[in-house]
């Protein structure tokens, strides 16, 4: 799988960058064939406590599939963005396979 984790507006810990690779590598055993997986960490400045955003985008054979969810940790909003694109990766398996 082809990796990309970008952070936006600051600089991450390597633990929080180890955390979000291993959570979205689980991602594998809901739907195989994962191409790449592209993650966004975002830190926006404003007024709001919940102003931390995780962006997450799984390259799939067909079509992409996007999460995004915002929160005040970055640890909420990955398991946020993990349990949305769980859902579709479910939802897509099971269109396979009742095509099938």
């Amino acid at each position: 799988m082809k990796w990309d984790i970008q952070t936006v507006g600051f600089s991450a810990k390597e633990d929080l960058l180890a955390s979000t690779k291993e959570s979205v590598m689980k991602l594998e055993k809901y739907y195989s064939p994962i191409i790449g997986a592209e993650v966004y960490l975002r830190l926006e400045y404003d007024a709001q406590n919940e102003n931390k955003k995780v962006e997450i985008k799984l390259n799939i054979p067909g079509e992409d599939v996007f999460a995004e969810h915002r929160s005040a940790s970055f640890e909420h909003s990955l398991h946020g963005s993990i349990d949305k694109v769980k859902r579709q990766l479910l939802k897509k398996k099971d269109l396979d396979r009742s095509v099938r």
